[in-house]
């Protein structure tokens, strides 16, 4: 039987068919993906401040070689001491800029003077491991201005943060892209 000018016949409708189902397949499985890494997009990881308690598990958990957690400084908070229970291990032999008188492992906090008896502490992110030994320092002693936070420029955004299953507090959560950093200082109440 000859096929008629114009007419297709049941093969041609079938493979035809599977070809718009198939394409329609794909567009909606390319639309769901592309909507969930967007939706990845909109969150990032971030570290309550006043949840954490500077355990120590940001610098060892993360799954970069140098964690994604970084020391901030309240300056708000700060009382610009002589004598910082975040920069200074406890019972100093000397209130001086000695590496053996200094808490952070890596020199990452800075110490400049003021005036008498004023000095300004900063810290050199690069350098900052995540420890949070200078937090915990701080916490313990002094006024709290130090804490951790999450730095985006150097995070993955991993779909699930290896620190945030360490994290004895749970201080670390998934948060808009939009506000991602909770400052310590900030007025809780309001």
């Amino acid at each position: 039987m000859a096929k008629q000018p114009g007419k297709i016949d049941r093969r041609e409708f079938v493979e035809n068919g599977l070809r718009v189902v198939g394409a329609l397949g794909l567009t909606g499985a390319a639309a769901f993906l592309a909507g969930r890494v967007g939706a990845a997009d909109d969150m990032v990881w971030q570290i309550d401040p006043h949840k954490c308690v500077a355990c120590g598990n940001c610098a060892t958990h993360c799954v970069l070689d140098k964690s994604a957690v970084v020391c901030k400084h309240a300056y708000k908070m700060c009382g610009y001491c002589d004598l910082c229970t975040g920069y200074f291990e406890p019972e100093a032999a000397t209130l001086t800029t000695g590496a053996e008188n200094q808490l952070c492992p890596t020199g990452a906090i800075i110490r400049k003077f003021i005036e008498e008896p004023y000095y300004e502490y900063s810290i050199d992110e690069p350098l900052c491991i995540g420890c949070g030994k200078c937090v915990k320092g701080c916490t313990a002693f002094g006024n709290g201005s130090l804490y951790l936070q999450i730095d985006h420029d150097r995070c993955k955004n991993c779909n699930e943060c290896a620190i945030a299953i360490a994290c004895p507090s749970e201080a670390i959560s998934r948060v808009p892209a939009a506000t991602p950093y909770l400052p310590k200082d900030r007025d809780l109440t309001s």
